[in-house]
Formats: structure tokens, C-alpha cells, sequence
């Protein structure tokens, strides 16, 4: 079947559709005997009993009801709970669910087909945080701002109906509801579609992992969906291998399917799949890849949906085009931060012993870790071979909501290494061959913080706040309980607001700076580098570490053409051969020939 391009609708079992007949509800409830209708918006409100229909079904047609029509299901013989596959709730996650007709919104980008991957360069942002508003509007204000830069994609962090107005995103708990503190869904909606009239792809981040700690009604009614076989950090694990996991897999792969298609969203990053635990002979992330490809083949052929990972285990095995496309490579990140701050406190301690090496192996191939002991985890083996990988694989970074949040003050590279440093490590990531990434403000060197931010009720507010200063009490510089009193609280209103960019700062001249130097890079990057990337395999590239902190990587190109990096990440120049072919970007274009000054950059390509 093919879709309606200009009344985009995914259809599904779940939640509500829009019949001749009228709206038919529908939701899983294998806990219960009994379901209930609350239509809040009519008198009395009245409760409509809904027929049971096998497997934990129920279901009730209401020809009276449809857009706008406010309504709860009733279990447990009293409790009032939203649906889990709400369309909206406009008064947050213990509010009542709205009904929504899809097909309502007119889709102007029916010619849009995507972008090729290889065209990538992502910018992740917070909608909350990224503009004074923290409104969908305002992040189609900045679009053109966004293609200036030379941004091909945006992403955007978590938008699924979280608790409170203020949440980093990944709290959700009604997976297909966009939160209502950023929006209508229509307001979404216009976002996409005016990205894409500028040619920029919207990807959209989700978590299939685990769902948020308030408003999740699930385990009353569906106590399936969770299982006490496999835990995860945030308790007993979504239950994908169990009796009953069949509507559990279907859950999330139509919420996939329904961002995709309903929303016109270019891919999904999918968040820390490493805690999903699946013993299926088919793994979900599999199922998942498979029917996505298959759907969209089927309903919208020839265009381009991009899916990737967070994988923290460095699993390879899910890695590739008729699979995931693509996963956030912390090794890149962690290995560049090493190098440009010096840090090797937590995870960087598995970087420090040689990060030129895991540097230039992340480049060359793929994970730095590919089944080898890593200290951090008490000699743990991490990792799977990953060089018979194209380089487009792995997406590369210098900042990431994780990376910058989840410091005890939400600091930035530019607060804690020096902009010499910066730079370099920024033409490293951006002109590779790997998709480079950015996080929102990055590119002009933002002064403010990207602090941990949440706005959950009473009873896990102080528990919260408590937990992540007791988690930086493990680190020496936090050990003092009055220290620890320091970091924000991530409950205070204050906290996200002091992590909203500070657009007037770039009339400030260094902010400016640093946004010419980003835009040159990124120009250079579409010049240079794109137009030689398509059909570029894995297994052809080398590296050599130089000195201790001197490196060459080498790659053939897609084309033919070769691409060679040199690179000096030190206060002392090197000697070094000098690379043939033609001077791409260098950032001390006046240095001796055979020398690297120091914090040096040179890209070089030959072509045929």
C-alpha cells in the first residue's frame, strides 16, 4: 500500500483511530478483567464499559467522539489512567489524552525523499533549551541559521510526553504523545515540513530501553510489558523475549513506524540499546530495522530513513545499511577529550594509556574497543570487530548532551581545555570521513552550560536531587558533602534556565569567531570531502601514531581518491614526511614543509 503523502497516517492496533463508524479505542490491558471509557468532555462524564476481545484486548467504537474529544481508561476499577499510545496530552502525563486526527494536517513536502547518508552533518539540540521560546516554533525560526552553518540534519533529543514542563527527554512515558510544554503536534508537524523545504533532515531520538520513573501507568494494567528475567539501571526490563512480549514488540516498533511515516521524521537515533535485553532468536533491534526498511520500501519507495544506535557494548552485529546505518561512537569522543583536555578521571581512564592510538583506530576503524579488556569495566571485554565498516558508520563528536549534562556542572570543551585544543579536535571530527555531529551551541563556543535538568512531583523530587550528588561523590574533587551541595539542583527552574543558549552572544566577538571558524570547516567539508564519500568500504583505511602525539591516517575514498590526516595534538612541534596531493585545510598553512606545529591539522586529498 502506498501512503498519502499530503494525509500522512500510520495505522496501528493501539490507541485511537479514526473509523466511518467513529473513533474506535483500543488498548492492551491483560492485568484487567475489565476496561472502562471516560469521555471527559461530555456531561457527566459518562464511563462506557469496553469489550473485551481476546489476548488483553479491549476494544469500544464511540461515534460521538473525535478530535478534541478529551478521554481516560478506567482499570482496576477506579483508576484513571491516559493511554499509552495517546496522540497528546495536553495537561501533562496523569491528564487526560486528546484525540487527534493525523490526516488533519495538509503536508506540503510531498517531493521530499530524504538525503544520502554520507551528505550527513547532525545537530543535536534540546527543543527546550535551544531558543528563548524552547518551542517547536522557535527552532523553525533558526533553520536558516542551522543551513548557513552548513548543517545538513537535525536532531532532536526526546520529544515524548515526559513530567513536567522541564526534562532532558528521556523520562518519557506516553511514547507516542510529543510533549506539550514544546507544542501541538501540528506545531511538530510545521517544524518538519519547514526543515525540509530547506533541505535539512529531522531525525528524532526515542528510548526503547526503559520507560520514565513517573506517569507510567503500565505496570497496573499491562504488568506484561515489564519482566523480573532482566534488569536494567532503571529496574525490571521491558519484557521483549517473555510469554505475552508479542504486542510489547509491536508497541515499539509502530511507535517507530508512526514517527517515521505519521511525522515524516528521516530516521531515529535510538537511545542506550545496550540496556535493551532481548534472548530472541530474532533480536528487537533486528525485528525492528527489518520491518521499518520493508514498510517504508512498500509505502514510500525511494526514500531515504536513516536508523541508529547508541550502543554502548560496541556491537558491530546490528551495524550496517540493511540494518542500523549508523551509531554514535563514544570511543571518537572520548578519545579526542583525552587528547584535548587531558582528563582521564571515569571512562577516560581507558583512553589516557594511548589516546592516539584509539584516535587514530577510531578513524581508521570504526570502535578504538573491538573485543579488548577494558579497565574501566574491571577487565571486561568490550566490543566487536568493526574495520569491514564504511567510515559513514560511526557518527563522530566533540560534544553531546551526555557528554556535556552529565558533568556535575554541565560544562562545555571550551570551559575546560584550551581553544587551540578545541580547534584542532574540531578539525579532526568534522572533516572525517565519519558523520560528524554537534551539539546545539558548540559551533560558536556557547558560555552556558548544558546543566541536568527535570521537573518530576514530590516524591522522587528530593530523591533525585539527592542521587546525582551522591553519584559525584564517588569523584575525590566531589567527596565534601558541602561541595556536593554545589551542583545544581536539577529540579530548580533555574537549572534549565541557565542552560538556554545565549543567542546574544554571538555579537561578542570570540562567540563570532568561533562561529566563522565551525561555518569554514563545514563549507570546506561539502566541498572537499562529500563529493568523494558515496561507495567508500571499510577495510580501507590505515593509521600510524607518529610520536606520542603525533598521528597519520589514510583513507581510499569511495572514488578513488585518497585522503590523508596528519595531526599534532601537543605544545611541541613534530617532524613529520610531507603528505602529497592537494592541502585541503591546515591549521598553520605557513608551517616548514615536514614539520607539525604544535595543535597542528593538515588534511590533504588526491584524487584520479
Amino acid at each position: 500500500m502506498i501512503l498519502d503523502l499530503a494525509t500522512r497516517r500510520h495505522d496501528m492496533d493501539f490507541g485511537v483511530e479514526m473509523t466511518p463508524q467513529g473513533a474506535r479505542f483500543r488498548l492492551w490491558a491483560p492485568s484487567c478483567e475489565r476496561v472502562a471509557l471516560c469521555l471527559e468532555e461530555q456531561k457527566h462524564e459518562p464511563v462506557l464499559s469496553m469489550d473485551p476481545v481476546g489476548d488483553g484486548w479491549f476494544e469500544l467504537i464511540v461515534p460521538s467522539a473525535g478530535p478534541g474529544t478529551r478521554y481516560r481508561f478506567e482499570v482496576n476499577e477506579g483508576l484513571r489512567v491516559p493511554d499509552p499510545a495517546s496522540r497528546y496530552n495536553p495537561d501533562d502525563v496523569h491528564g487526560a489524552s486528546e484525540v487527534v486526527d493525523p490526516t488533519a494536517f495538509q503536508w506540503q513536502d510531498v517531493a521530499w525523499r530524504g538525503r544520502p547518508w554520507e551528505q550527513a552533518v547532525v545537530y543535536e539540540l534540546h527543543v527546550g533549551t535551544f531558543s528563548p521560546e524552547g518551542t517547536y516554533a522557535g527552532v523553525m525560526d533558526r533553520l536558516d541559521y542551522l543551513v548557513e552553518l552548513g548543517v545538513t540534519a537535525i536532531e532532536l533529543m526526546p520529544v515524548a510526553d515526559f513530567p513536567g514542563t522541564r526534562n532532558w527527554g528521556y523520562d518519557g512515558v506516553l511514547p507516542f504523545a510529543p510533549d506539550s510544554s514544546y507544542g501541538r503536534p501540528e506545531d511538530l508537524k510545521a517544524l518538519i515540513q519547514a526543515a525540509h523545504a530547506k533541505g535539512l533532515m529531522v531525525l528524532l531520538d526515542v528510548v526503547y530501553n526503559h520507560f520514565g520513573p513517573e506517569g507510567n501507568y503500565l505496570y497496573v494494567y499491562a504488568k506484561q510489558l515489564f519482566t523480573e528475567r532482566h534488569h536494567t539501571p532503571w529496574g525490571a526490563a521491558i519484557n521483549y523475549d517473555g510469554p505475552g512480549s508479542r504486542p510489547v514488540r509491536d508497541f515499539f516498533i509502530n511507535n517507530a513506524l508512526y514517527w517515521l511515516q505519521e511525522y515524516h521524521f528521516d530516521g531515529l537515533r535510538l537511545d542506550a540499546v545496550h540496556a535493551i535485553a532481548d534472548d530472541s532468536q530474532q533480536h528487537i533491534l533486528t525485528e525492528l530495522a527489518v520491518r521499518v526498511h520493508a514498510s517504508i520500501a512498500a509505502t514510500e519507495p525511494g526514500r531515504h530513513v536513516h536508523l541508529i544506535l547508541e550502543n554502548d557494548a560496541n556491537q558491530a552485529r546490528f551495524l550496517g545499511s540493511a540494518q542500523y546505518i549508523a551509531q554514535w561512537n563514544d570511543d571518537i569522543h572520548h578519545a579526542l577529550h583525552v587528547l584535548a583536555t587531558g582528563e582521564s578521571d571515569g571512562y577516560y581512564a581507558d583512553y589516557a594509556d594511548a589516546p592516539f592510538k584509539h584516535l587514530g583506530r577510531c578513524l581508521a576503524e570504526g570502535f578504538a574497543y573491538q573485543n579488548d579488556a577494558s579497565a574501566f569495566r574491571d577487565g571486561e571485554m568490550r566490543g566487536e570487530s568493526s574495520a569491514h565498516l564504511p567510515p559513514q558508520t560511526f557518527v563522530a563528536f566533540l560534544q553531546c548532551h551526555d557528554q556535556v549534562g552529565n558533568r556535575a556542572f554541565g560544562d562545555r570543551i571550551t570551559d575546560i581545555a584550551k581553544p587551540e585544543a578545541v580547534r584542532a579536535a574540531a578539525a579532526v571530527f568534522l572533516l572525517a570521513p565519519n558523520i560528524p555531529m554537534l551539539f546545539m551551541g558548540e559551533e560558536f563556543g556557547a558560555a552556558t552550560p548544558f546543566q541536568f535538568f527535570c521537573d518530576f512531583g514530590d516524591e522522587l523530587r528530593d530523591a533525585v536531587t539527592q542521587g546525582r550528588r551522591r553519584e559525584f561523590g564517588k569523584f575525590a574533587r566531589f567527596a565534601d558533602p558541602e561541595t556536593q551541595a554545589t551542583i545544581p539542583d536539577p529540579n530548580l527552574p533555574q537549572t534549565f534556565f541557565s542552560s538556554k543558549l545565549d543567542w546574544a552572544s554571538l555579537s561578542n566577538p570570540s562567540h563570532a569567531e568561533w562561529l566563522s571558524y565551525y561555518r569554514a570547516l563545514l563549507k570546506l567539508r561539502q566541498a572537499a570531502i562529500v563529493p568523494h564519500l558515496y561507495g567508500t568500504q571499510g577495510g580501507a583505511a590505515q593509521y600510524e601514531v607518529l610520536t606520542p602525539t603525533g598521528l597519520r591516517v589514510t583513507w581510499r575514498l569511495g572514488d578513488g581518491a585518497t585522503l590523508q590526516l596528519l595531526a599534532n595534538f601537543s605544545d611541541e612541534s613534530i617532524k613529520t614526511n610531507t603528505p602529497t596531493g592537494k592541502t585541503v585545510f591546515a591549521t598553520h598553512p605557513t608551517e616548514p614543509q615536514g614539520e607539525l606545529s604544535p595543535w597542528s591539522v593538515l588534511w590533504t586529498i588526491k584524487t584520479n
